[in-house]
Formats: structure tokens, sequence, C-alpha cells
């Protein structure tokens, strides 16, 4: 029984640190699921030469009135820049093709640095498009050059609007982005009209070029970054190697699209019913590429489209997610303990707003995590306890039936009886902490609160790896993991006070536990370190207690 207990607690242990990314973030790509769902999938030459995405590929054109990209009008002058600013962000349009070419948020920064610019959304250089380009038909989006009502976006109370105008191909199209001065979200509106004497046919669609908002670190190399969509009540990440050399079509009508980061995400609310697919499409290194397209629409001379969507480009705080509605909260993906984890994000914030550092409210949701499991861990290590004085009797047994197996399992069971001990008493306290610290482990990794959120000292942030910096860069971690180093240490000091049952080898085997953890949680968010640091205190100071107990 010792040897399977020592395993055990080994495998309990390696469940913790990797048993999530296993199975609720996988280490591969991840599946697009096909039920009630029609997939297509182009392939293309290569991933990085990507032709413009515009149009419908088999839209039938009328012969009496050829629709080409170069008939487009345009005025002769330069394109001009629009900007309008909100109590959330800044952001910038331009009459070449009425796109949008940069989003920087206000309340977040790119860097803890304290000159640093605001977080920046629109990450592309244009080489692949910008955000909410628009095309329908044959008007293709790069082409397409648009005259705004305004040199300038003026609020009227808490509202403005930026309307511009473009023509070309028989068709004017009309987009109307209308703001908010206290929301975050932007709502876009696309009248198409038919101004030619024929009969068009086209579809709206609505492009989006991302890449990553931040470089992968060994902190987030794991969480996900790419396409995602909501859809039947499930969100989607869709991996870019899904389509990397070609392109995929998700033909549904979808809640929303988003390109999705850990803390940041550029969404699409369709809002009229409209949009029947989504395409994503792979670029350069780490692009991706996404439209939503309407189905065929027929416009007869003098007729008209309206299309409506909401933009939400922001941070993935839940509060405002839930907010904007759609189901957009879904984006903050807690997985399997999300009951838990929302919660614990609760109780977080509201720490939070009490003493205005995460650090502390990670101490204080770690005690109260610590208070509830508090009579199961008691109980888990007075068992321990016991079964480790019963050791001497269970070496006699084994020692007496030796040559009996059977015989000495029931001799020992009888012991257990006798004693009224449970021998995997010990084990059930961390077998039921182990959907809590999942739920923990998703919160402080993926909340956008703990981004940038100071601690003490040099702790300047609690999403990144604990580091501190003396001048000297020291391989592999550059700076001292010195929050890190402490938690292996009080990990190592719980490991010698906390009774074992366990044969001198299978003790100096566990022993190695402390160090294995201290490589693995190296790279780990300090906020992760902290609770676990803080969870490790709790435990000694618990052993402690029941040591003088028993002394006494």
């Amino acid at each position: 029984m010792d040897i399977y207990r020592t395993f055990l607690a080994i495998i309990l242990s390696f469940i913790i640190l990797i048993g999530y990314q296993y199975f609720f973030v996988g280490f591969g790509p991840a599946e697009v699921p096909v039920e009630e769902t029609a997939v297509q999938t182009e392939v293309l030459p290569s991933k990085a030469a990507v032709p413009p995405v515009a149009g419908i590929a088999n839209a039938p054109v009328p012969t009496s009135q050829p629709l080409s990209a170069v008939q487009m009008d345009r005025p002769d002058r330069d394109a001009r820049m629009l900007s309008v600013e909100t109590d959330f962000y800044t952001a910038s349009f331009t009459e070449e093709g009425g796109v949008l070419t940069s989003f920087i948020l206000k309340d977040y920064k790119e860097t803890t640095d304290a000159d640093s610019p605001g977080m920046q959304l629109v990450k592309v250089d244009g080489s692949y498009g910008f955000p909410l380009e628009f095309s329908w038909g044959s008007v293709a989006p790069v082409s397409t050059f648009y005259t705004a009502a305004s040199e300038n976006v003026r609020f009227q109370g808490n509202v403005a609007q930026l309307s511009m105008t473009g023509r070309g191909n028989g068709v004017e199209i009309e987009r109307s982005y209308n703001f908010a001065k206290d929301a975050p979200v932007v709502d876009l509106t696309v009248r198409v009209k038919n101004v030619s004497s024929a009969v068009l046919q086209g579809a709206a669609e609505l492009h989006q070029s991302n890449v990553p908002f931040r470089e992968a670190t060994a902190a987030n190399r794991f969480l996900f970054t790419g396409a995602a969509y909501y859809l039947n009540e499930s969100l989607e990440e869709v991996d870019s190697d899904d389509f990397e050399n070609g392109s995929q079509t998700i033909t549904a009508q979808m809640d929303w699209v988003a390109y999705e980061g850990t803390y940041f995400m550029n969404a699409i609310l369709p809002q009229d019913g409209s949009v029947s697919s989504m395409t994503m499409q792979a670029f350069g290194e780490d692009g991706v590429k996404m439209k939503v397209s309407s189905a065929l629409d027929t416009l007869q001379p003098g007729s008209e489209k309206v299309y409506s969507y909401k933009l939400y480009f922001g941070p993935k705080k839940l509060d405002i997610l839930k907010d904007v509605g759609s189901n957009l909260d879904k984006a903050v993906n807690f997985g399997w303990f999300d009951v838990i984890a929302q919660p614990t994000l609760y109780l977080l914030n509201f720490f939070y707003g009490i003493f205005k550092n995460y650090g502390i409210a990670i101490i204080l949701v770690t005690v109260m995590f610590k208070a509830i499991f508090w009579p199961i861990t008691q109980k888990g290590l007075k068992s321990m306890k016991n079964m480790q004085k019963l050791q001497p009797k269970m070496a006699k047994l084994k020692e007496k039936y030796k040559d009996d197996p059977t015989k000495m399992n029931q001799e020992v069971m009888n012991l257990y009886k006798t004693y009224k001990v449970n021998p995997l008493g010990g084990c059930l306290p961390m077998v039921l902490q182990i959907p809590v610290f999942f739920a923990l482990y998703k919160v402080l990794l993926m909340c956008v609160e703990l981004r940038h959120a100071p601690f003490m000292l040099w702790m300047t942030d609690l999403s990144a790896p604990d580091r501190l910096y003396i001048g000297v860069d020291i391989p592999y971690v550059g700076g001292i993991p010195v929050l890190t180093l402490l938690m292996g240490g009080s990990m190592f000091l719980q490991q010698k006070m906390t009774p074992t049952t366990a044969d001198p080898t299978q003790a100096k085997i566990m022993m190695f536990l402390p160090v294995i953890f201290t490589f693995m949680f190296i790279n780990f968010a300090s906020g992760l370190v902290l609770y676990w640091f803080v969870n490790n205190l709790l435990a000694i100071f618990q052993q402690q207690m029941i040591n003088r107990q028993k002394k006494a």
C-alpha cells in the first residue's frame, strides 16, 4: 500500500501541473465541429500568397453590365484620415477602403513601462488588408474609395457618427459608424444601393485581418490565440494550423466571430441575421484574415439593402462582455470548472475593490479556499499521522506473511479496521482540491484584470513570470525567480513536516517533487506562484498545529 500511495501522490501532482493543458487546452490543433455546420475548405497555393477575399466565388454576373474592380469612382485627391476619441479608445479610419487603421485602448498599456503607449489592437500593416474592409459582389474592398461626410467626427452629447460613401460597379455603398462616448461598442450600418439600370447580385462581406496582439512567451505559449466564433451555444476556437495552406468556411448563423488573444479580442457581432458564413484564411507567419458573409442578395435597379453589425475591440473582461450581449462573454472560456472560476474571479475583484491590489486579493482568496477545505485537510493529515503510527505493526505483518500476499493484505485491512484508519485518507484532500486548482489556474492566467497588475517590490506584473533583475543576465531565466524559489522552499519544508508511511527510498523520491515543481513553475504567471506559495504556508501552519496537538 505504501508504494501505491507514493505513486498516487506523484501522479496527482503531475496531473495538477500538466493535466489541464492536456485535457482542457491540448497541445495539438483544435478540431472544428461539423455538427449543424457545413464546412468547406479551399486549398490555396501557399500561406504567404493570399489573394484578396472579395465577392462570392460563383455569384452570377449580369452580362448586360460587366462588373470589374477598376470601374470605381474616385475623387482626384488623397484619402483623409479621420479619428474619433471616446472614454474607452481612440480609433482612426481612412477613406481608402473605409477601413480601421488604428484602435488604441486608453485603460490598457502595451507594456508596464511608465511611458508605454496605449494598447494597440490593430497590429497589421495593411499588406493583407485592414480590419472592417467591406465588399459586395464584385466591389473589391481595396479598390473602394469612400468620401466622408465631414472632415471631423464631433460628438453631440454622448453620440457621434462617421458616415462615408463610395460608388462604383453600379452600386453605392454608404457606411455609417456610430459611437457612444461612454460605451466600448461601435455600431456599423452599411447601406448598399443599386444605382445601375441592371439587376445586380452579390453578398455583403465584412473583412478583418489580424496578427497576435503580443509575442508568444513561456508564460502564455499554451493559451489560445486565433479565430473564434460562437455557434449553437458553444464556443469554437480554431487553430490556424487547420487552414494553414488554404481557407476554411463555416456555414451557419453565428452570434459573433472574433480574433482572440489571451486578454483582448476584435469581434464582429452580426445584428440582422443576414450573415450566413464565416471564412478564415492564414497569411504571413501567424496572421488570420476572416470575413463574415451574407447569403446571395439580388438588387433591382434603385433598390437597396442594409446590413448591421456591432463591433467590439477591447479587453476580455467579463462584466463588459456581458453588457455587450450576444453571448460575447462566452469568449472568456474557463472550461469545465467555470462554476468555480467565475465566483473566484468575483472574489478577486471584490477584494481588489477594497485593497486596490490584486496580490492581496489572491492571498485573501487563497485563505478563503484553505478555510473551506480546512476540516477535510485536517482529517486527512490526522489519518496520515495515524498511518505512520501503524508502520511498526504493518512491518511485522509483512514479515510474517511475506510468502502469502493474499493473507498479508487481509491482515493489513483488518489492522486498518481495528484502528479505524483510512489508507487513502491523506490523498483525499488533494483530490478534492484539484478542481479548485484548475479553476484558479485558468483565472490567474487568463483574466485581463491581472495583466500588468503590480503586487509589491519587484513584482510589477502578476500575469508575467516572477523575476528580480540584478543587472546580470542569468541564463534561461534572465533574473532571479525569487517568489518561485520561496515557493519551492516552502514546498520542501511542507514535505519534511508531512507524515509519511513510505520507506526511506520512496521518501527520497518524494523529496524531489519540490525541485520538479520549482522548475515547472519558473515560467508560470507570478499570480499563480503567489497562490501556491501562500497555500503552502497555510498547509505548513496546519501541519504544525496537528503536530503540537499530538505532542500535547
